[in-house]
């Protein structure tokens, strides 16, 4: 078709819906690891180009949704100041990383069944066609 053959390619998303509203999904726990990298929510927003209020609203509705404390922060600036992961939250990340690998896992599973094969066999039905 077109002269062209595409690979294709599986794509999925995920997110965690809490009474019918959104919670938390995989922009989320990037943001939650990279408080934990960075020690500063303002910094981890950063470094996944959040702007900091977009962080901070992102955080009160997900840790409100999932009825836990993800981050314990502290005030005070760049000299006192900063952030953590609560226990809660290195539990809650560490379930969902292991929750969305096997997702993934499962998705392309999945994919491959429903798609092994098919750009080969679409490929010798062409040729037949044209030799006929």
């Amino acid at each position: 078709m077109h002269g062209r053959e595409h690979r294709l390619a599986v794509r999925h998303k995920v997110w965690l819906d809490a009474g019918g509203r959104f919670a938390v999904g995989d922009g989320g726990t990037d943001l939650l690891r990279a408080i934990e990298a960075t020690g500063s929510v303002r910094a981890a927003a950063r470094s996944v180009g959040w702007s900091y209020r977009h962080a901070l609203a992102y955080l009160d509705n997900a840790e409100r949704g999932l009825r836990r404390a993800l981050v314990e922060r502290t005030r005070g600036g760049h000299e006192r100041g900063g952030a953590r992961l609560s226990a809660d939250g290195r539990d809650f990340l560490r379930r969902y990383s292991r929750f969305r690998r096997r997702a993934r896992s499962a998705v392309l599973s999945l994919y491959r069944a429903a798609f092994a094969g098919r750009p080969a066999a679409a490929r010798a039905a062409r040729r037949a066609r044209h030799h006929d």
